[in-house]
């Protein structure tokens, strides 16, 4: 986003709005941080602000001020249709195409208000009229603090924002441990720190919230992981019976491919979760080094997102979908072996 863009946003921002932040479709710690985080913002300055959700998000990011006030657009779909139908500006957050808002992807098609884009994956479509995207960012949430720097306003952060700013941070860049970790974003947490986000407590409601079925839910997917050594590879499975069984809540599998990931020679780990509700396996990547999820994802499963993190999903049946990633590796082999870690 140049000077030009920066001062015309901030013109139409001068003066009150009716907005609607949206969110991708089962949004994670960033999505949700840098949604709460730019409400309080454009309250802040006098507009008349909604924030609709695709769908819900987990137990443990609604800890966070505000998230409340999020409306379901699964459960709320009138209401949220009409506040979007209504709206003079409809923010997109952490996400660059309209599909990724899930089932809200038609409405947004439909309107014809000012769109602004800020976001971090790769690939942008161009449906905005202000995008302010940057891949080399460790998330969106760091980027609504440089937004904020850009409008001259990080005197407005208040201990909210901040926490939640932080929030995505912590979730986007596995706790400063990933590579998109810059002096940067190092800074911007520190930031966020002095204006109120308290890094201790933050850590404990993320972290610290397991439940005795997730946690053998872990357990069951850790005794489903396989381990293909020729191929730097690993990978787990878990059908609807076993999340079933284990009483599986939303954002109960969340983080559970790391484990996959942190093996000893793995450079490449995939998990598969069977959904039955939409016939699909949803499907997340992750890679250390420089093997690029983002583009087997988009070749492979129907999908996308950064370098080393990405996520997709199969229409075919679970043996179908291990026997297909089985089946791709072969061709990923040199460049498995080429990575240094």
């Amino acid at each position: 986003m140049n000077k030009d863009q920066i001062q015309s946003l901030k013109h139409e921002l001068s003066t009150p709005k009716k907005i609607v932040i949206v969110p991708h479709k089962n949004p994670d710690g960033d999505a949700v941080g840098s949604v709460i985080a730019l409400y309080g913002y454009l309250l802040e300055l006098g507009h008349h602000v909604h924030m609709i959700s695709p769908n819900d998000f987990p137990a443990f990011l609604k800890w966070m001020e505000n998230s409340d006030l999020f409306l379901n657009y699964e459960k709320e779909k009138e209401q949220s249709d009409a506040l979007i139908r209504e709206a003079d500006m409809i923010f997109n957050l952490d996400h660059n195409a309209f599909h990724r808002a899930g089932t809200m992807e038609f409405i947004l098609k439909e309107v014809d208000a000012t769109f602004v884009m800020i976001d971090h994956h790769q690939q942008p479509d161009d449906f905005a009229t202000y995008i302010y995207s940057d891949t080399s960012m460790s998330s969106t949430c760091e980027m609504i603090y440089h937004f904020l720097e850009m409008m001259n306003d990080t005197d407005k952060i208040n201990p909210a924002m901040a926490a939640a700013m932080y929030t995505g941070i912590l979730t986007d860049t596995g706790s400063f441990k990933y590579s998109s970790t810059t002096s940067t974003t190092l800074r911007v947490a520190a930031n966020l720190v002095d204006k109120g986000a308290n890094s201790e407590a933050i850590n404990r409601k993320i972290y610290d919230v397991n439940t005795p079925s997730r946690m053998k839910l872990l357990g069951v997917a850790l005794n489903n992981m396989v381990v293909l050594e020729k191929y730097r590879t690993a990978y787990i499975t878990l059908t609807q019976k076993e999340l079933d069984d284990n009483n599986f809540k939303k954002g109960d599998t969340e983080g559970f491919v790391n484990y996959a990931l942190s093996l000893d020679g793995i450079v490449f780990a995939q998990i598969l979760i069977e959904k039955e509700s939409e016939a699909i396996i949803k499907t997340s990547l992750r890679s250390k080094g420089d093997f690029d999820v983002n583009q087997l994802a988009r070749e492979n499963w129907e999908g996308g997102g950064h370098k080393n993190a990405a996520g997709g999903k199969s229409d075919l049946s679970m043996t179908e979908t291990v026997n297909k990633l089985i089946s791709i590796l072969p061709a990923y082999e040199k460049e498995l072996h080429e990575v240094v870690i």
